[in-house]
């Protein structure tokens, strides 16, 4: 593995860092501390800054109008979207759209593209991503209680999700449900047909995703065969192709969010003095900052190697796990001691670091909690090396 960074990468990683410190830094006072993310207004302007700064949807194909970013690519500049909690959604990079996008391009018909995913990928709309269920799928997928029937030319889909990130706004779904069979399939939808219908809206620790997090409700919703995502009965295979690569880009967007809660505890330690003298020469806090450092650059590691093997065409299963336990518990660590760093500071909104680590608690439990992804590597480490990918 070559660690240089070609130079075209890194110019683009650059431009990002100076556009989220010019023009999205100063906008994060627009959503107040406990909202449900950005209101379709601020979405809809940071997008149209994206877009005028050549940076919209840079990991879609360039036939679909993005910049066709390597995973490696992605590690760059996700890392610095993610510096700003309002990064992401300029760039048009943020879950869940990320990964349909993603999953789109891999699996969608031609007709679907167009349908869907073009206008998602210009940024005029946004999708949600409907599997985790009350008392069913959740961690383990293979608990779905949705339920798809067919009927003639359409599937009647019946069942209720929740902690669906961005349903509330979104202009479609992806749902997934359970066939006849016990076997899974992925489904289309816009959000305004018949039989759709949010309940609530959840109150949830994080605040950083446009629509916030939905329960859902399908009643009798009819969905044309057409627009059944992929094969029929895939959906399990395809939610795999999603997650392993989503999995990773939440690991590099969170991580520029631990560097920039790193940023703010550095500089307050360098200025702040206490019994004579500046906190960062105060052994205990220079410890923590070091720790930091540590704790930085390897989840920086573990995203650039897995990015590299997916990179090479390797599936990355084991190793995608391996980097989401490894980043999300070391980039908690980095803002965890700055908020004890900054003290008082650290606690209110003075500081965006409590804004950060209210955000970035839940990212242990996104995408498969940590005990899940060690449950899933210990299992293929017991069957053997040659089985982990």
């Amino acid at each position: 593995m070559d660690f240089a960074i070609p130079d075209d990468l890194r110019e683009l990683q650059e431009r990002t860092r100076r556009f989220v410190a010019e023009q999205i830094l100063p906008l994060e006072r627009e959503v107040p501390q406990g909202g449900h993310g950005p209101s379709a207004e601020l979405r809809m302007e940071l997008v149209a800054r994206g877009r005028a700064a050549g940076l919209l949807t840079p990991h879609a194909s360039r036939a679909m109008g993005g910049l066709g970013l390597s995973h490696f690519g992605k590690a760059l500049v996700f890392e610095e979207a993610g510096y700003s909690w309002l990064g992401p959604t300029a760039l048009n990079i943020h879950a869940p759209d990320e990964g349909n996008i993603h999953l789109l391009e891999e699996v969608a018909t031609p007709a679907q593209r167009e349908r869907w995913l073009k206008p998602q990928v210009a940024g005029h709309t946004r999708s949600c991503f409907a599997m985790t269920e009350p008392e069913g799928a959740g961690a383990d997928p293979s608990m779905l209680q949705t339920t798809a029937v067919r009927d003639g030319d359409e599937y009647v889909i019946n069942g209720r999700k929740w902690f669906i990130t961005g349903a509330d706004g979104a202009d479609y779904a992806i749902v997934m449900a359970k066939m006849e069979d016990g076997s899974a399939t992925m489904f289309l939808t816009d959000m305004d047909r018949p039989g759709i219908r949010l309940e609530r809206n959840m109150d949830a620790m994080d605040s950083c995703f446009a629509g916030g997090h939905g329960v859902l409700v399908f009643e009798n919703l009819r969905v044309p065969a057409a627009d059944v995502l992929g094969e029929v009965g895939q959906g399990f295979r395809y939610a795999q192709v999603r997650l392993a690569p989503a999995r990773l880009t939440h690991c590099m967007r969170w991580l520029g969010q631990a560097r920039r809660a790193h940023d703010e505890a550095l500089a307050y330690a360098r200025q702040r003095e206490a019994f004579g003298k500046p906190l960062a020469e105060h052994e205990g806090v220079g410890f923590m900052l070091a720790d930091n450092d540590i704790d930085l650059q390897t989840a920086r590691l573990h995203i650039w190697h897995t990015a590299w093997l997916l990179d090479r065409g390797e599936r990355g299963g084991f190793e995608s796990s391996r980097a989401k336990v490894a980043c999300s518990e070391a980039e908690w660590r980095v803002v965890d001691r700055c908020v004890q760093i900054l003290g008082g500071q650290g606690v209110t909104a003075e500081k965006p670091v409590m804004r950060i680590f209210m955000d970035m608690r839940a990212f242990r439990i996104y995408d498969g909690p940590s005990e899940v992804h060690r449950w899933s590597m210990a299992r293929k480490l017991v069957r053997g090396g040659g089985e982990r990918a």
